[in-house]
């Protein structure tokens, strides 16, 4: 069963719809970042439609991993959008596609600048006929700079945001994740600048357009190695599990081969971790007595902390930490995440009707007290909702849309 129009509701459901309920938006991306964009506004109640080339779809589609067939990646973000197929390099198929905008309230757009301009579909162009369009453009390098018409993925953008050269060990090579995770934040932080842009528009009737690049939210939460530089000439580097501003912080292992975090990050919880490992002693000692002077001996420090937490098993460890109040959590893998009773009652949510079977995933980002948030109910097929949008929405004759697919420039 494929993911429905709009906001959701499960029939025992006191709230109302979400914030967003009754925004139309087109979403004119493939692949991570602008989809993660589209997912942030329908997860919060927006009509997300995604058009997709009517023949090959969102290359997201073919991801590893895929389970039965169907992408994990792409199930994930795209559960709950309505799927309309049309070649965008057909004329006939920009046609559509302008139709479809004119009837939107935001256009989100991850092709290389200058793409939709050179279509007739740049910001310029939309708004002068649709002057309350929000425009959202997410690309490697932003639509303005001497890199803009450069490509580029998230693996780009870890790397020359800084991310992958501070990511790692002191004797390893610069470290990208496994996973996408410039994409990620660039897809959020997209989300966050459309909604800005559509409380400008209440304001003064007047849409925007939103030019998010997949450096830069990056760059912003690397936190202090830029001005670290600019101010002092220093060139932060890979500390591994430390963060290089305090100390203790890592990553250890217990007796019976667990892992936990700690984050002595502020004088208060260090002072507490001490009184929790039974060495209230380390408050008095120079060595380590203010942050300061343990990351001064950080090397010392650590191996206390190594030798306490690694003579406990692990849930130990960390019932021992919970009762002093230190942070400290386990290293969860996905099997513990999802069998965590706080992740399965306040994060986690069911993947519904697909072929991947009983699923969870993480659900919205964040909560609101009037809102549960949505159902994921199916992934929609390339093109499945082709004739319900374009025919029964936007009234286009139903003969000119046959017509169109028999064309290839739609999906049937």
């Amino acid at each position: 069963m494929a993911g429905q129009a709009g906001q959701e509701r499960r029939t025992d459901d006191p709230v109302g719809p979400g914030p967003l309920a009754g925004i139309k938006v087109v979403e004119l991306g493939s692949m991570y970042a602008a989809p993660t964009a589209g997912r942030m506004l329908r997860d919060f109640g927006a009509d997300v439609v995604k058009i997709e080339d009517p023949a090959s779809g969102d290359f997201a589609r073919q991801w590893q991993p895929a389970h039965n067939g169907l992408a994990i990646g792409y199930s994930r973000l795209n559960s709950g959008k309505r799927s309309v197929g049309i070649d965008m390099r057909s004329p006939e198929g920009r046609e559509v596609a302008k139709a479809l905008i004119a009837d939107a309230d935001v256009v989100i757009e991850n092709f290389r600048p200058g793409r939709m301009e050179a279509w007739g579909l740049g910001f310029k162009e939309l708004s002068a006929e649709h002057p309350r369009l929000v425009m959202t453009r997410v690309s490697g390098f932003g639509q303005t700079g001497p890199y803009s018409a450069r490509p580029g993925f998230g693996t780009v953008a870890e790397t020359a945001s800084g991310y992958a050269f501070l990511n790692g060990w002191p004797d390893t090579p610069p470290t990208a994740p496994p996973f996408g995770f410039a994409d990620s934040i660039a897809g959020i932080s997209a989300a966050f600048g459309t909604s800005m842009a559509l409380f400008k528009r209440e304001m003064t009737g007047q849409g925007s357009e939103v030019d998010v690049a997949l450096y830069e939210p990056l760059m912003f939460i690397l936190g202090d190695a830029v001005l670290n530089y600019t101010s002092s000439g220093t060139i932060m580097q890979r500390h591994g599990n430390a963060s290089g501003a305090a100390s203790p912080r890592g990553i250890y292992e217990a007796a019976d081969g667990g892992w936990l975090s700690i984050a002595a990050s502020n004088q208060s919880i260090a002072l507490r971790l001490f009184e929790a490992m039974g060495r209230p002693d380390l408050k008095d000692d120079e060595r380590f007595a203010t942050n300061t002077a343990r990351m001064a001996n950080n090397e010392a420090m650590q191996q206390i902390v190594i030798d306490w937490v690694s003579s406990y098993p692990r849930d130990e460890a960390l019932a021992i930490l919970d009762e002093h109040e230190v942070v400290a959590a386990a290293v969860n893998d996905a099997q513990d995440v999802t069998q965590d009773p706080h992740f399965r009652e306040r994060t986690l949510v069911e993947l519904a009707n697909t072929v991947l079977g009983p699923a969870l995933m993480p659900g919205p980002i964040l909560h609101l007290d009037d809102y549960t948030g949505p159902r994921y109910d199916g992934v929609a097929a390339i093109g499945e909702h082709t004739r319900e949008v374009l025919v029964d929405q936007l009234g286009m004759d139903a003969d000119e849309v046959g017509r169109l697919a028999a064309a290839g420039v739609l999906s049937n």
